[in-house]
């Protein structure tokens, strides 16, 4: 019998009538002589509503009870698929993250797994049984306390329990077709692929496309399990994520990611001495915040800028930490610039062809766009736009690769 893992995304089960389609989905794969296993998202916006309602009643509230808070809602959602699927006469039994095996580190609200005991999931499954688990969430290690995984982490569950599983496969059932080379609410005429590298879906993760966590494409990646990308409101496949080697296609670019969470943070007049930039950015990561991409200006009379990116969300963090460190330091100043946005192209073709930086920064300055910085890899170029201009650039360097559906262009026409 093939082991099959699904996951099912917050749009997927945002109500009780979705909550019995997926069960007809889950239901249909049982009877096909799967074993299957679902992990499922909180229900619609519940995640955010909670976090709302923690927010009404303090400004910094326990991240221990924030986490025990938070994972409400993906054990509602396991729940009422359980019982949506016993309406249906199929065996199921549901599990939280700490009951299914999820082992992680101590860090709540980014915590990563570092373990799977998946005893109880192979035990059910042995027994006949449907099993769902709970996304997001799983248990420390050190503190036996109740952790979350952080936004899309109930992607990085369904991977990691397919990897421990030896699962033949794990589908990703989300509100779209799959991954297309840009963003369809922005670029109309996006065309679906129908496979991605492990390597350039990490990039088009790790730059805003918010179809798949980064750490889920890490895992599948690092235990070789095929990732199949697909929508819960159609049985039409989607899009396969897996290793180089199995890729058809020999396109140069895969798509155009783009990023509006982040924020620019900038120190002036650093002392232009060995070590500062050191204790900066490591004072930083013992915070746990994630830095971006890093910018050093040309040293002007022993002093220098230094910006980097990072999730808005961490400017708090990283000023409580760097405001006295600048001091120390006697730096100038720290300026943010919430107004920004990241847009990259991704594709690894353009390791052997040249010129596609080029061809893109000549398509920003065609538009009119300003770059304010830039970042590359083997297979991304990424530059830093202001928020404002993020949907004409995206469009603009979409174009200039033709990476459009030529029937979708040719039906808008």
């Amino acid at each position: 019998m093939a082991i099959v893992v699904q996951k099912y995304g917050g749009t997927s089960v945002g109500d009780v009538d979705r909550m019995k389609r997926v069960a007809d989905r889950v239901a249909r794969s049982h009877r096909g002589g799967n074993q299957t296993v679902v992990v499922v998202s909180a229900m619609g916006k519940t995640t955010d509503e909670l976090v709302d309602m923690a927010a009404r009643i303090s400004e910094q509230p326990p991240e221990r009870e924030l986490d025990i808070l938070l994972t409400a809602g993906e054990r509602i959602s396991m729940s009422l698929l359980a019982i949506a699927l016993a309406e249906r006469g199929v065996p199921a039994k549901s599990f939280t993250g700490s009951q299914a095996g999820i082992i992680t580190d101590a860090v709540h609200g980014k915590a990563r797994i570092v373990d799977i005991t998946p005893g109880r999931v192979q035990g059910a499954l042995e027994e006949g049984n449907v099993v769902i688990v709970a996304g997001f969430q799983g248990v420390s290690q050190d503190t036996k306390d109740i952790t979350t995984l952080g936004r899309g982490g109930s992607d990085t569950t369904a991977v990691a329990l397919a990897a421990a599983l030896g699962a033949d496969v794990c589908e990703i059932y989300t509100d779209v077709d799959g991954v297309f080379t840009a963003d369809p609410r922005i670029v109309h005429d996006a065309r679906k692929l129908d496979y991605v590298s492990y390597e350039e879906m990490l990039e088009m993760s790790a730059q805003g496309a918010g179809v798949l966590q980064v750490r889920s494409v890490e895992f599948g990646r690092n235990h070789d399990v095929r990732i199949h990308v697909r929508s819960s409101f159609s049985y039409t496949a989607g899009t396969w994520v897996g290793p180089e080697e199995d890729k058809v296609e020999d396109a140069i670019i895969s798509g155009v990611a783009h990023d509006t969470s982040e924020a620019k943070m900038t120190v002036h007049g650093v002392p232009d001495t060995p070590g500062v930039a050191s204790r900066l950015f490591s004072a930083l990561a013992q915070t746990n915040v994630n830095i971006d991409m890093i910018v050093q200006n040309v040293s002007s009379d022993g002093r220098t800028d230094i910006s980097f990116t990072l999730p808005r969300g961490d400017q708090p963090q990283a000023l409580s930490v760097l405001e006295p460190l600048a001091n120390e330091i006697h730096a100038e100043g720290i300026n943010v610039d919430d107004n920004i946005a990241k847009v990259s192209l991704v594709g690894a073709g353009m390791k052997t062809h040249p010129g596609v930086a080029a061809k893109m920064f000549g398509a920003l300055s065609t538009a009119g766009v300003n770059i304010e910085m830039i970042s590359t890899s083997t297979i991304r170029v990424s530059v830093v736009v202001s928020k404002d201009q993020v949907e004409q650039a995206v469009l603009a360097v979409h174009d200039a690769f033709d990476l459009a559906d030529e029937q979708v262009a040719q039906e808008s026409n």
